[in-house]
């Protein structure tokens, strides 16, 4: 499989316009400030203030903590980010 070969038509797109140099980069105080707002999106994406319990078999549970071994993050991490990304429709089927 080639690696730049695009997946759909949204990368597709995107690759042209790429390759059509479309894309300014930011300079100065704009940069800053979409740095700065960026990093608090991400912060108040990850900040928790409530708690949940759920009920989850032990198997399941066991190969959540195994999926989250291999992505290197705690297994409660890697659950509240499949519920963030299903939220907002950014989970995708396989």
């Amino acid at each position: 499989m080639d690696p730049f070969k695009p997946l759909d038509e949204e990368e597709r797109d995107l690759m042209e316009s790429i390759e059509k140099d479309e894309w300014n980069s930011l300079e100065g105080p704009e940069k800053e400030k979409e740095i700065e707002r960026l990093q608090r999106a991400a912060k108040n994406t990850f900040t928790k203030s409530e708690r949940m319990n759920i009920r989850i078999s032990p198997k399941d549970l066991q190969d959540l903590k195994i999926r989250a071994l291999q992505e290197g993050i705690p297994y409660q991490t890697l659950v509240s980010s499949i519920i963030h990304k299903y939220l907002n429709d950014r989970f995708v089927e396989r």
